[in-house]
C-alpha cells in the first residue's frame, strides 16, 4: 500500500492510499466522537447531527447538496457508531476536489434550520419505532444497556423519542463545537487521489478549525445484568455476553479468533452443535465488539418458545468446552479466514479508506497489513483457550431477551454455572 499521512497545523490528519489504476476515489471525514461522547441530555444527538449535516449550508440547500454530488455520478453517505462518526463520498478521480468541498461545507457551514430539524426529528422517531419493532435489532439495544447500565456507552445510538424531540439548533451546535475539533478528525481518501492536492484542499477548507479541547468520553465500566422484554413474538431473541477485550489489549486478536471459532459461520462450534446437531434454533452466532477501553463478547440466538429452556445449557456447555478443547487446526482455519477477509477488503477503495481512518482514530496510526497478519499468526490455540477462560469464568454475565423468554435462565444462574 502507498499510504501517506500529513498532520495539519490544526491537528487534522490527512491520509491517502493511492490506487492509480482506478478511475474513482472514496474519501471521507471521520470524527472521534459518537454516541459515547454524549451527555444524558444529548442522547442521540450524534446521530441527529449526521442527519442534519446534509440538510443545508450557508451556500447550498439540501437539494443542491444532493444534486452537486449526483450531477457527477457520485454519492454521499454517513454513519454513526459508539466511538466515531463518518461522512463520506465516492466520486470519479476528477471530482475529488468537489467531494472534499462538499464534505467540508456540511461539517463547517450547516445551517441547522429549525424547519429542517423538525422534519428530521420525525424521520428519526420513525427510525426508532422501526428498530423497536424489529426484535433482531432491539435485543442488542437491551443487551448493551445490561452490559453498561446508566452509561453513554450503554445507550442506543438513535436516542429516545423524548431526547430526539428535545434537540434544538443550539444544542446540536454546542455538541459539534465541543467534539468536532482538529485533533479528533481524519480526512482520508483511497483510490486515484493525489495526496498533496488533498492536503492543500484540507488546509484551505479547514484553516479555521479549532485544534483541540474535546473532552474524553466517560470511562466504560462493564457491569453485567439482565434486560428481558416479554412479547407475543413467535421467536425468542436472546443475547448472552461477557466483558470482552479493548482494541489495544493483548487479548484482542485472541478474542476475535475465539468468536469466529465458536460462532463465525456454518462450520463453527455453536452452529454445528446447537442448530445442525440438535435443531434448537434457526440462528446462532458469536461476536466480539471492541471499544477503546472495554469490549463485549457475546452469543446471539433466535429460537422457539419451547426450545428456550434447552438452548442455554447447550450454549453454556459449548463456552465451557472452548476453554479446554480448541485445537490448532481451528485457530489456523480462522487465521486464514481473517487474512483472506483483510486482503479482499483491500480491493475496495471505500473499505481501504474506512480501515485507515478507523485505525488512525483507534490506534493513533495506520497499521500495515503485514503487521496485522503477523499479530494474528502469533495467536495459538493455548492463547485462545486462556482468553476464553478469562472471559467466560471471571466476569459477570450480560443477558437480554425479547419474545417468549419467560423460561430463559436468569443471568446470575448462568454466571454461577460458568464459574463452576
Amino acid at each position: 500500500m502507498s499510504v501517506r499521512s500529513t498532520t495539519l497545523d490544526n491537528g487534522m490528519i490527512v491520509l491517502t492510499d493511492d490506487m492509480p489504476h482506478l478511475e474513482s476515489a472514496s474519501l471521507g471525514i471521520w470524527v472521534k466522537a459518537g454516541s459515547r461522547s454524549e451527555t444524558k441530555a444529548e442522547h442521540g444527538i450524534s446521530h441527529m447531527l449526521e442527519h442534519m449535516a446534509f440538510k443545508g449550508t450557508k451556500t447550498r440547500n439540501a437539494r443542491e447538496i444532493a444534486e452537486a454530488i449526483e450531477n457527477v455520478g457520485g454519492d454521499l453517505n454517513a454513519a454513526t457508531s459508539v466511538e466515531h462518526t463518518g461522512y463520506f463520498a465516492r466520486v470519479l478521480k476528477e471530482d475529488v476536489g468537489l467531494a472534499a468541498d462538499i464534505l467540508s461545507d456540511i461539517l463547517q457551514n450547516s445551517m441547522l434550520d429549525q424547519d429542517e430539524l423538525d422534519r428530521e426529528q420525525q424521520v428519526i422517531v420513525q427510525e426508532i419505532g422501526a428498530a423497536r419493532d424489529n426484535p433482531d435489532d432491539h435485543v442488542f439495544d437491551l443487551f448493551q444497556s445490561a452490559a453498561y447500565p446508566d452509561q453513554p456507552i450503554g445507550r442506543t445510538i438513535l436516542g429516545t423519542v423524548d431526547s430526539v424531540k428535545s434537540f434544538g439548533p443550539e444544542s446540536i451546535r454546542s455538541y459539534m463545537d465541543r467534539n468536532y475539533v482538529g485533533d479528533q478528525m481524519v480526512l482520508c481518501a483511497a483510490g486515484n487521489v493525489d495526496h498533496e492536492s488533498l492536503v492543500d484542499i484540507a488546509n484551505d477548507r479547514f484553516h479555521d478549525l479549532r485544534r483541540s479541547g474535546a473532552p474524553e468520553p466517560q470511562k466504560a465500566s462493564y457491569q453485567g445484568g439482565e434486560e428481558r422484554l416479554l412479547s407475543d413474538h413467535e421467536q425468542a431473541h436472546i443475547v448472552l455476553g461477557f466483558e470482552g477485550r479493548a482494541y489495544n489489549s493483548d487479548g484482542f486478536y485472541a478474542a476475535q479468533i475465539l468468536a469466529s471459532i465458536l460462532g463465525g459461520g456454518m462450520s463453527s462450534r455453536l452452529f454445528q452443535e446447537v442448530r445442525e446437531k440438535r435443531g434448537l434454533c434457526y440462528s446462532v452466532y458469536a461476536f466480539h465488539w471492541a471499544f477503546a477501553d472495554s469490549g463485549i463478547f457475546g452469543v446471539a440466538a433466535s429460537t422457539g418458545e419451547e426450545e428456550v429452556a434447552d438452548l442455554m445449557p447447550v450454549v453454556v456447555e459449548e463456552l465451557r468446552r472452548a476453554t479446554e478443547t480448541i485445537s490448532d487446526e481451528e485457530v489456523i482455519r480462522v487465521r486464514n479466514q481473517i487474512r483472506a477477509g483483510l486482503l479482499m477488503s483491500l480491493e475496495s477503495p471505500s473499505s481501504r479508506a474506512g480501515q485507515l481512518a478507523r485505525q488512525q482514530i483507534l490506534w493513533g496510526r495506520t497499521i500495515p497489513l503485514a503487521e496485522t497478519v503477523e499479530r494474528i499468526n502469533r495467536i495459538t490455540a493455548d492463547r485462545v483457550k486462556q482468553v476464553a477462560k478469562q472471559i467466560f469464568s471471571s466476569g459477570e454475565v450480560s443477558l437480554a431477551g425479547i419474545g417468549p423468554v419467560a423460561h430463559l435462565p436468569d443471568f446470575r444462574s448462568l454466571s454461577a454455572e460458568l464459574k463452576n
